[in-house]
């Protein structure tokens, strides 16, 4: 660039070197390359020489999280997340430590199963190993009978209208009820399998339950089974409500992992492999299920943390606008491998003002305990199997040696290995002088099984399953021509224990199909159609409300079909004793429907509605005291002459009995009773005597000797006591 001929006075003349064109464009591909420290700030240049910078407000801010779904750990910083992270992993080691009896007792407990056969080579080589079925046999027997109780085929979810019912509301229940059923049924396949796994894990540890919650990777509601042993709790909380803390032990595959981070619910960073660690627990379970750890894990450990924190930058803010210290509920995960935070998110309601904690979480409880986790098969009759399992060793063991004697044959006076015991079949050489060859060999005096040993077991059998068992045996057992009252109290007496469980897992049971339904609240669209074989329905999201309440389909005061059919057995017992006052039809139907009949119409028909009849047939049908209806359409005034006319005969009828059989007296004590009845028939009669009079006939249902009564009544008072008889009709008389 040329110099300037006559520089400008006080100014001194400036050279501006143009850098090369090579030189424009490596600056231009730095520039472009070139991110902040953080990398949330990028330049670019254009090709007039202008930058573009481009950033994330909220990263450089510092502050970030205004979606109220947000994964807060992306927007704190490391000098937070660090902190936090090793805070969570220590609060889980306190809370799992705080619960290490209540682990060995359940581990040690799992060995009673007697999945695994157990080879002994004491008091001597192969020795029985064999378990006493008690415990195995009780907790499969709930699992069979559970399972078939509270997850029918049709469904487990049946629905209540609160409040007045109309057509509306009975439509509504009936779509929250087909949608939630065919969720849980067809959808969630997830649900029935686990659901079974959780019935047998529930007499055994006493604890179980179930997470409900949106996953967004299936794009559906998911009710998954956790155990007891993957749930901690503080030590001194008694309920999923009142805990501090809830953590969540999560196994993860890396994959799946993976693909959470991809979809941002957990932050993107590298964790490494997933290190080794020691569950006694665990190492427990693949034993008795034969599998054994190669030495290297295939899955990632998290714990998800439901807890309530003060984190600085999202603190509760009072009226004043400055922190009020109170802590909020948030869901942390942490890695196990680094103790690295992957997600802070909201525990609460957006729109909640009191920001309540939402629990994801329902806990069964097979028996209630002295803490948070409650008391199963193993807690109670653990030492009455071991006592058991003792017992029939001991048994069998005798049985062994009985049958298979060893002992000493003579050869001098040394024993060989004399320090070893004899096993069975086995005959040691001893040293001894000759002689008859009987008496070189001497047999150990080994008993055979002994029969107080044996009552002793069964005694302690006994006491198990009384324990463990239902009334089922007790009943089918029983005389089936027992009186109804000596049936009812046989299945009481059985029936206690088992049914107070059963009211338990009702009681879970409502508490998920609850928490089912707010994930469908929350996620549904405002109408979402779906097809089920032969048809196509439809739900709403208003239809979640309240005015429809969620229940299981069964029954919390009948837990199996033998307690049902014997309830069943006792109504059709006392519906036969009188007819006349039952519903037989009824009370067989009610027998068909606990037996599990499904078509019950074709072996049971049901009774003919009632048909038009002519008034010679309602008469007999009144005479002999059976109900009659009046149909529109009917000549009513011919009906009511008719009516009229028997019931004038039966006056002379009763007027010959009253006087003949001197019941005088008897009959004008009902005065009081049957005047009213007289008035009002006298009232209608005097009125319009069409439909509405054909119908009153109809719906009083009395036999017509009673109405003769009436008539007789009220003609003798109106001729022997007509001030009384008018001062009682006057007002009724229009």
């Amino acid at each position: 660039m040329a110099t300037i001929d006559k520089p400008l006075p006080n100014v001194s003349e400036t050279v501006i070197e143009v850098p090369k064109q090579e030189e424009l464009v490596e600056a231009k591909e730095e520039i472009i390359e070139r991110k902040d420290q953080q990398g949330n700030i990028e330049v670019t240049m254009d090709e007039e020489g202008g930058a573009e910078i481009a950033f994330d407000p909220k990263a450089v801010s510092g502050e970030g999280g205004e979606d109220h779904f947000e994964n807060l750990a992306d927007f704190l910083g490391d000098e937070v997340l660090e902190p936090l992270g090793s805070k969570m992993v220590d609060h889980f080691n306190e809370y799992k430590e705080s619960r290490g009896d209540w682990e060995d007792t359940y581990r040690n407990g799992l060995d009673l199963l007697g999945f695994k056969y157990e080879r002994r080579t004491e008091p001597f080589r192969g020795a029985s190993g064999v378990n006493h079925p008690v415990l195995a046999e009780a907790v499969t027997q709930f699992q069979a009978q559970a399972y078939k109780e509270l997850l029918p085929a049709d469904g487990p979810v049946r629905t209540q209208i609160l409040g007045a019912v109309d057509t509306a509301k009975e439509e509504q229940s009936k779509r929250v009820k087909d949608f939630m059923n065919y969720q849980i049924m067809d959808q969630m396949k997830e649900y029935e399998p686990e659901f079974d796994q959780m019935l047998f894990y529930l007499p055994l540890s006493g604890s179980t339950f179930k997470k409900v919650y949106y996953d967004d990777l299936l794009g559906r509601a998911v009710s998954k089974f956790v155990p007891a042993d993957d749930l901690i709790v503080p030590y001194s909380a008694n309920s999923l409500e009142d805990a501090e803390a809830v953590i969540h032990v999560i196994k993860i595959s890396e994959n799946d992992l993976r693909k959470q981070q991809v979809a941002g619910f957990y932050r993107d960073i590298e964790l490494g492999s997933p290190p080794v660690t020691e569950n006694q627990l665990e190492d427990k379970k693949l034993e008795l299920e034969g599998i054994a750890k190669d030495g290297q894990e295939d899955q990632y450990t998290l714990y998800e943390v439901h807890t309530n924190l003060d984190l600085e930058g999202y603190e509760d803010m009072g009226e004043d606008g400055e922190p009020t210290g109170i802590k909020l509920p948030y869901v942390v995960t942490v890695s196990q491998a680094g103790q690295k935070v992957l997600a802070i998110r909201r525990n609460y309601g957006e729109q909640d003002p009191l920001r309540k904690k939402v629990n994801y979480f329902v806990q069964f409880k097979f028996l209630p305990g002295t803490g948070f986790y409650g008391f199963g098969l193993i807690h109670m009759i653990g030492g009455l199997t071991r006592t058991a399992t003792a017992a029939l060793r001991q048994l069998l063991d005798a049985g062994t040696l009985a049958n298979l004697p060893a002992g000493f044959k003579s050869r001098g006076i040394r024993v060989r290995d004399d320090a070893q015991p004899l096993q069975p079949g086995e005959f040691r050489d001893v040293d001894a002088p000759g002689g008859n060859i009987k008496d070189q060999f001497m047999t150990l005096p080994f008993k055979g099984p002994d029969q107080t040993l044996l009552q002793l077991m069964g005694v302690v059998v006994s006491a198990g399953q009384r324990f463990a068992a239902i009334a089922d045996m007790q009943v089918g057992d029983g005389n089936q021509g027992a009186a109804v009252g000596t049936t009812v109290a046989l299945l009481e007496r059985g029936s206690r224990v088992m049914s107070a469980i059963h009211k338990r897992v009702y009681v879970g049971l409502k508490q998920e199909f609850k928490l089912l339904a707010e994930v469908f609240k929350t996620y549904l669209p405002p109408v979402y159609p779906y097809d089920v074989p032969g048809a196509t329905r439809e739900i709403k999201v208003q239809d979640f409300d309240d005015r429809i309440d969620i229940l299981p389909v069964a029954d919390p005061n009948i837990f199996s079909q033998t307690q049902r059919i014997s309830i069943a057995q006792s109504q059709l017992q006392l519906a036969q004793s009188n007819p006349r006052m039952h519903n037989l039809y009824q009370a067989y139907r009610s027998m068909y429907d606990a037996l599990g009949v499904k078509n019950v119409n074709a072996i049971l028909p049901p009774p003919a509605p009632p048909q038009p009849m002519d008034p010679a047939l309602e008469n007999i049908m009144a005479t002999s005291g059976k109900p009659f209806q009046a149909f529109p359409g009917q000549d009513h005034k011919a009906h009511i002459d008719s009516h009229c006319n028997r019931f004038i005969f039966s006056i002379f009828v009763s007027l010959f009995f009253l006087f003949n059989r001197s019941t005088f007296f008897v009959h004008c004590s009902t005065f009081h009773t049957h005047i009213i009845f007289v008035v009002a028939i006298c009232h209608i009669s005097s009125s319009s005597r069409h439909s509405t009079t054909h119908f009153f006939y109809s719906a009083t249902n009395l036999h017509s000797s009673r109405f003769s009564d009436l008539f007789v009544i009220s003609w003798i008072c109106h001729y022997f006591f007509p001030p009384l008889f008018l001062k009682i009709c006057v007002p009724f008389i229009p």
